[in-house]
């Protein structure tokens, strides 16, 4: 069994409601509109990464009302969970203090924007505030990119975007997020140019992985291609299989379930961590 940090896992769906465009998404994208909308609880969880082998998962919540159900995952299990955290850049100042305090208080090693809940690309300026304070908190940054699956705009998720915004932040550690169907060329020649740009393989069955992403995957891009399921919209034990199924060369999967996502998100807590056993061992 391949071990794998699942880096977008949802576990408070069931308090979203039911949103029309989520609907439309889990009935005719993912045929999982009962799995889907629904809380999961921490044992749940963990049986299920238990079976399918995922170590670690990143759980989202948002910048400025913190769920509650969502910040219990870490509280129970800190060397299982992590949290992302959703921030709506066009609250200005009042985003940024958000960012920087749930950042401060609770275990997040990554923030998210989704642009089509915004209409707005991200090279707009009212992400600009956000993407300076994570540079400052040493943050990276998840960004969705592709056409997404709801019915909601798509042009501002474009990753050709995400160009002027890695040349005027060239410190920002920035992950495409979702994957970025149908402009995967395009996403990889922007990763051939950036050394801190990512993509994250969230929400995209990896049997449906596109050639020229597997090639990339194999050739210069073996360090940049992070997985992540969204489960439940795509169960682990699905994806992890499908991953291993993949035509990819000796070492590549494991920097695809693992390797990459440690290095991105867990460096800084394992080096910390590192520290504290070394200073232990000191008389």
């Amino acid at each position: 069994m391949p071990r794998v940090i699942d880096t977008f896992v949802n576990v408070s769906m069931g308090s979203l409601g039911r949103p029309k465009y989520l609907v439309r998404v889990a009935e005719d994208y993912f045929k999982r509109s009962d799995e889907m909308f629904r809380d999961i609880s921490v044992p749940e969880l963990i049986e299920a990464m238990d079976r399918a082998g995922v170590e670690k998962a990143i759980l989202t919540t948002t910048a400025e009302d913190p769920s509650p159900h969502v910040v219990s995952f870490p509280q129970a299990h800190p060397d299982r969970f992590v949290l992302s955290t959703l921030v709506d850049p066009r609250r200005g100042m009042k985003a940024v203090r958000a960012l920087e305090r749930v950042a401060r208080e609770l275990p997040v090693v990554l923030a998210r924007i989704t642009p089509f809940m915004l209409n707005l690309p991200p090279n707009d300026k009212v992400y600009y505030p956000v993407y300076a304070k994570c540079i400052e908190l040493d943050l990276p940054i998840a960004i969705n990119t592709g056409i997404p699956g709801p019915p909601m705009p798509g042009a501002c998720q474009d990753p050709m975007h995400l160009d002027e915004v890695c040349i005027f932040f060239p410190e920002l550690k920035l992950v495409m997020a979702h994957g970025a169907d149908p402009w995967w060329a395009v996403a990889i020649r922007l990763m051939l140019k950036y050394r801190n740009l990512y993509l994250q393989t969230s929400a995209y069955a990896p049997k449906y992985f596109p050639p020229e992403l597997i090639h990339y995957m194999n050739t210069r891009g073996q360090d940049k291609i992070i997985f992540a399921s969204d489960h439940p919209v795509l169960s682990f034990d699905r994806c992890i299989k499908e991953a291993e199924e993949l035509d990819l060369r000796e070492g590549v999967l494991d920097k695809f379930l693992y390797q990459n996502a440690e290095r991105l998100f867990f460096s800084s807590s394992t080096q910390d961590e590192e520290t504290v056993r070394q200073e232990s061992r000191q008389p």
